[in-house]
Order: structure tokens, then C-alpha cells, then sequence
């Protein structure tokens, strides 16, 4: 059976350590512009030298317009470039595979930040959404691409294509709602061009040794399961991809009236040499050798990962390692290197997750 800490390889750039990979989370640390604090900074860099096999950036924001809360780390702009070479370089340094998720917020990007309207793929009066014309959907494919030629230029190993949790690659996939006629609404396919454009051109116009990654929500925010089940399949067929992360909320979960579990309706699909990972509420060795023993090739950590920044380590030194049970107190986080905005974030918006 595949170890948690057996090397990880991908079509392009290079292998992963091991299995255990850091989630895309959400901390508030970057400066009002977007450019990286020093707390980001120590934040991830910790986690690399815990020895995650690969260490991911927040939702990192393609377009000012797409930024959806204060504190985000921006890849939008070549002013970003600095701070984004430094963490390259500290990743690196650190032993770890690096990588950025690229992201816009949609119709859940703040206005109060950004200072315009927000934007989806359908109008939204009642939120003050408008309606994106089809020339700028062409936009934000192209901010997308920029985003992923930026990263490289910075030193990155890869990017990440959130196209997950609602935000705007999936709110294009709500079905609900996408009833655009342009070729970017409808039926699923046109419902889910937008993403394949992206992934197409982030491909063409990065280096063959530059690792792609796309995020998947396979329910809920206007997607049924069939349609998540399908639209993966389809990246895991195209090529464009080295890996597929599906964010499962809860990667233990039951579908339906039965006992099927979620994570069986992903890890059942065929990927040729793509690799597929799963994420949610994985919190302990024997829960992420579980992931694995269901056919995931790999699994994102979040909270575990917060608590414990060596948490990869501390599994191979002991195989019944599980993370520390919460709340946990803001010294403990201080210790592994979370900082204050960080801890205030998390207080303010994890219940229970900060003791005081």
C-alpha cells in the first residue's frame, strides 16, 4: 500500500516528497496592497521546513477586482513580484515542492476592498452584481494566465486554479444560475469552458517543467454531483493538469439516502497519469492513510496544519500522530509561527478553534 511518505511524481516539475500537502488557507497577513508581510512569509515557510511535500499560498487574487477580503495576497500586479520571489526562494530553501493558488472572489469578492462592483457570470441586482460582457470573461481567462506567467517569473514550481467554493471558475458552473448564451453558459460543457480556457492557457504559455493544479468543489454553489463527478473526469482527461485537488468539506462523508461515501465517487475515476487529492476535516495519520487507501494519490491538511507545523514530520516519527485537540491557546499558535492577524482571524471566524 502507498506510504504517506512515499515521493510524489507528476507530469512536469519536480516530485513531491511525500503525500501530504498544504491546504489553500485563507490568514489575512498580506499588506493593504497585496504584497507579502513578513508574517505570511514565516507562516508558510514554517510549513515547508515541517516537511509538507508541497506548500500552497492562499487564494492568491488575479485581478484587483476579484479580491474578496482585506489582507489577501495578490498575484495581480508586477509590484507583487518581490515578496512572491522571496517566498519562492523560502519554499525552496525549505525542501518543498511550491505553488500558488490563483483566485477571484466573483460575485463574492468585497467592494469595500476593491472599490468596484462586484462581477459574475449572471446579474445580481439585489447584491449589486453585474453581469461580466463576454469580452471580459476573455478578461479574466487572461488575468488567470497572467497570474500563472507571473508566479513563474517569481520562481514558483506551480499554480493552483481555484475553481472551487463558489468563486468565479465555479460560479460559471452553477447550474442554477448560468444561463448565459455566449458559450459560457447553458449546458455543462459551456458551463465549464471558461475553466478549460484558463487551464489551456496557463499550459501554452508556461514551461514544461511548470506544475498545474486545479481545485474542485464536487457539490452545492449551484453543482449537482453527477455534473462535479463529470466536469472532473474531464479535467483528468484533457492533459492539461498534473493533478486534481477535490475539495470534499468533509472527506469521510456520506451521499444520499445510502451508505456511499464522496471520496469514492472521485478516487473510482480514471486519470491516466493525472494525479487526484482530496481535502476536509483530515486530521490524523490513520485518517489520511485512510484518504489513500481509498485511491487518493495525496491529501491537503488545513487545520492540522495550523495547529502543527511539522505535522507531516511528527506522522513519520509516529504513525498514530493526530492533531491536538481544540481549542487551542494563542501561545501554542504564536509557537507555530501563526501570527497575531492570523490568530484573530481564526478567533473571529472558527468557532472554538482558540481557547480565551
Amino acid at each position: 500500500m502507498t506510504s504517506l511518505h512515499d515521493r510524489l511524481d507528476l507530469t512536469h516539475g519536480p516530485a513531491w516528497a511525500n503525500r501530504l500537502a498544504l491546504a489553500p488557507l485563507t490568514n489575512t497577513q498580506s499588506h493593504a496592497d497585496g504584497t507579502l508581510s513578513d508574517d505570511e512569509y514565516r507562516w508558510l515557510v514554517a510549513r515547508a521546513e515541517g516537511g509538507f511535500g508541497m506548500t500552497m499560498t492562499c487564494a492568491t487574487y488575479v485581478a484587483r477586482a476579484g479580491q474578496a477580503w482585506g489582507g489577501q495576497l495578490g498575484i495581480s500586479d508586477d509590484r507583487h513580484l518581490e515578496g512572491l520571489t522571496r517566498l519562492a526562494d523560502g519554499i525552496r530553501a525549505a525542501g518543498s515542492v511550491s505553488s500558488v493558488q490563483l483566485h477571484h472572489g466573483g460575485r463574492r469578492s468585497d467592494p469595500g476592498v476593491t472599490g468596484v462592483d462586484n462581477v459574475a457570470p449572471w446579474e445580481d441586482p439585489e447584491r449589486g452584481v453585474r453581469a461580466l460582457s463576454t469580452g471580459e470573461v476573455q478578461q479574466a481567462v487572461e488575468d488567470f494566465v497572467v497570474g500563472a506567467e507571473r508566479a513563474q517569473r517569481a520562481g514558483f514550481d506551480g499554480v493552483e486554479v481555484h475553481g472551487a467554493h463558489g468563486y468565479l471558475l465555479c460560479q460559471f458552473l452553477d447550474g442554477r444560475h448560468n444561463h448565459r448564451t455566449d458559450g459560457y453558459g447553458g449546458s455543462l460543457e459551456d458551463r465549464a469552458r471558461v475553466i478549460f480556457e484558463v487551464l489551456r492557457g496557463i499550459r501554452e504559455r508556461t514551461g514544461p517543467d511548470f506544475q498545474v493544479g486545479i481545485r474542485l468543489t464536487p457539490q452545492g454553489n449551484g453543482i449537482v454531483l453527477d455534473e462535479g463527478v463529470t466536469v472532473a473526469q474531464w479535467t483528468l482527461d484533457s492533459g492539461l493538469v498534473d493533478y486534481v485537488d477535490m475539495s470534499l468539506w468533509d472527506a469521510f462523508m456520506t451521499v444520499g439516502e445510502g451508505e456511499d461515501l464522496l471520496i469514492d465517487a472521485f478516487t473510482g475515476l480514471e486519470r491516466g497519469r493525472t494525479r487526484l487529492g482530496v481535502a476536509g476535516k483530515i486530521r490524523s495519520a490513520q485518517q489520511a492513510r485512510w484518504c489513500l487507501a481509498k485511491g487518493a494519490d495525496f491529501v491537503d491538511l488545513g487545520r492540522a496544519a495550523i495547529i502543527h507545523h511539522d505535522m507531516p514530520r511528527r506522522i513519520e516519527q509516529d504513525s498514530s500522530f493526530a492533531m491536538a485537540a481544540l481549542p487551542v491557546s494563542r501561545q501554542h499558535l504564536r509557537d507555530e509561527r501563526v501570527s497575531d492577524t492570523f490568530i484573530d482571524y481564526l478567533d473571529a471566524g472558527w468557532p472554538d478553534f482558540v481557547a480565551g
